[in-house]
């Protein structure tokens, strides 16, 4: 039984180190880890309030241009409402650093869990070790494509499967390593099981914010 175990273990260990087992149990793990992580925001993390107060939060910075607008045709109202206006900013802001650190929970959870797994799965198949073939040359990417791309210094004979005889994979050969294809595996997924599961709008809210809230700063109240 110990032997058949063995056997068993050994042959799935051949199966994920070299391409397609590899591309495979890569997307396999990306698809796990985005559940646990999606599913403890579930359930550690009140959505429906976040969506509330990224609501509020946009209504908030829509009426601040509408305030300004007054500052010419009605100073006196202008004044009151800007004052209102400044005092509800402030609650605002210290409502949006609470929901900052609820959201950073889950994260906090899985970080270090994570972390270990990547890094023992990474040193399975290696820094540079191809795992997934790419329409487009990955060490074509500035900055980055560097440490995507995947190649080898020897001839293995699995790119027989691929290419129809064995033949050393170069940087310029299209394929992707580990540390690039688990990254895009783990973003298109993430959003996948985010929409799936009704979290987008979350994201979304906080892109929305980030872009709102530098338009915000850039309309100064003017002084009447």
């Amino acid at each position: 039984m110990l032997s058949l175990l063995i056997q068993e273990s050994s042959t799935f260990l051949d199966w994920i180190s070299y391409p397609p087992g590899s591309m495979i149990f890569i997307i396999l793990m990306a698809t796990t880890t985005a559940l646990i992580s999606t599913g403890l925001t579930k359930w550690l993390v009140d959505t429906g309030e976040i969506n509330r107060k990224q609501v509020i939060k946009k209504a908030h910075d829509e009426e601040k241009a509408k305030i300004i607008e007054l500052a010419e045709t009605d100073p006196e109202k202008y004044r009151k409402m800007r004052k209102r206006w400044e005092r509800l900013d402030s609650m605002i802001k210290t409502s949006q650093q609470k929901m900052s650190l609820k959201r950073m929970l889950p994260s906090c959870i899985t970080f270090v869990p994570m972390i270990v797994i990547f890094s023992v799965v990474r040193g399975l198949f290696g820094t540079s070790n191809p795992v997934a073939l790419s329409p487009m040359n990955a060490n074509d990417l500035p900055l980055i494509g560097s440490m995507m791309a995947g190649w080898t210094s020897e001839t293995p004979e699995w790119t027989a499967l691929v290419y129809g005889y064995v033949r050393t994979i170069g940087v310029d050969a299209g394929w992707i390593n580990f540390t690039g294809w688990y990254f895009l595996c783990s973003f298109g997924i993430n959003t996948l099981i985010q929409r799936l599961l009704k979290l987008q709008t979350q994201a979304q809210g906080g892109m929305e914010q980030m872009m709102g809230g530098s338009k915000a700063k850039g309309m100064e109240f003017p002084d009447v």
